[in-house]
């Protein structure tokens, strides 16, 4: 029975036939080579520590790009675990599902989990979601929190919020913010769905495809906030307006042709404050990471107010 050389058995028999001597080391050197040229990143991160007292810092981290993932959160990770264990910021899913990592990158709310790290020739800030009161981590005290940045954006200074310490526009904090006033915001909304009374809840409540598919482009909200902290009318208003995400959320459950509490929901919703402070600036639509549209919905419960 004839045998056949395998490829690279081929090539090694021609090689020695021929007397080329290929070094050994080539692989080696190259492997040292490549290790050699790093790709040193800087980040500027903005840092509190309410225990510590005293006025947020930005400090400067170095990671090399050679050894980190190719996401914002991948270096965030990377900076805790290697080089500051002190650092706090919150994740989870690494994804975009949970939307806990929600901070604004070189001036733009964003993901860090869905951003990519920008070139490494440029030095790359993180700060806290704009405007939002913020804490260290989800221990601290209310009485502990430091005012947000301004984070390159303009007209933010003097927005009205909580009753709590007065902002200092020069003291950008650690990129941990407040949500409890979003949350509390969400949660006015009823934010579930109300059926009529008597509804068989051991049973599927069925939609039609063309009733479901009204729902597309609302339900995938995570609640990251990027939207509502783009908003100017959000910076000023945010202890009376909703905001671009909550607004949403309350148009998902009006869309939804299982809720029965349609009229109720409306008229909770009809207040200059809660819907009409929007401007339709449309920062929420440029500023979500999931691509979705909160100005559209919000036009949409105008329209049904209107009629």
């Amino acid at each position: 029975m004839r045998s056949f050389l395998q490829p690279k058995e081929m090539a090694a028999a021609l090689r020695r036939a021929s007397g080329v001597v290929v070094p050994r080391t080539s692989a080696r050197v190259s492997q040292s080579t490549s290790a050699a040229a790093q790709r040193i990143k800087t980040f500027e991160i903005y840092r509190y520590d309410p225990d510590a007292g005293g006025k947020p810092r930005a400090q400067k981290y170095e990671v090399d790009l050679n050894s980190c993932g190719p996401m914002m959160l991948d270096a965030l990770i990377k900076i805790k675990n290697e080089i500051d264990t002190t650092l706090t910021f919150r994740r989870s899913c690494r994804e975009g599902i949970c939307g806990s990592c929600a901070m604004n990158i070189d001036g733009t709310n964003t993901l860090a989990c869905l951003c990519a790290i920008p070139d490494v020739s440029t030095k790359t800030k993180v700060f806290p979601l704009p405007h939002m009161y913020v804490v260290k981590d989800l221990g601290t005290p209310p009485a502990r929190r430091a005012p947000s940045p301004p984070s390159d954006r303009p007209a933010q200074a003097g927005t009205r919020s909580h009753a709590r310490a007065p902002r200092d526009p020069h003291c950008p904090p650690h990129p941990v913010p407040d949500m409890s006033n979003f949350y509390a915001q969400h949660k006015s909304v009823q934010p579930w769905l109300n059926t009529k009374p008597g509804t068989d809840q051991t049973v599927e409540n069925k939609q039609s495809k063309e009733e479901r598919l009204k729902l597309d482009g609302l339900y995938e909200c995570v609640l990251c906030a990027c939207c509502s902290t783009s908003c100017p009318s959000y910076w000023w208003n945010a202890d009376k307006y909703l905001g671009p995400a909550v607004l949403l959320q309350a148009y998902r459950w009006l869309a939804d042709s299982r809720d029965a509490t349609h009229k109720e929901r409306l008229a909770f919703l009809d207040d200059a404050y809660k819907l009409y402070r929007c401007h339709t600036i449309m920062n929420c639509s440029n500023a979500c990471p999931k691509h979705l549209n909160p100005g559209k919905a919000i036009q949409a419960i105008k329209k049904q107010l209107a009629h």
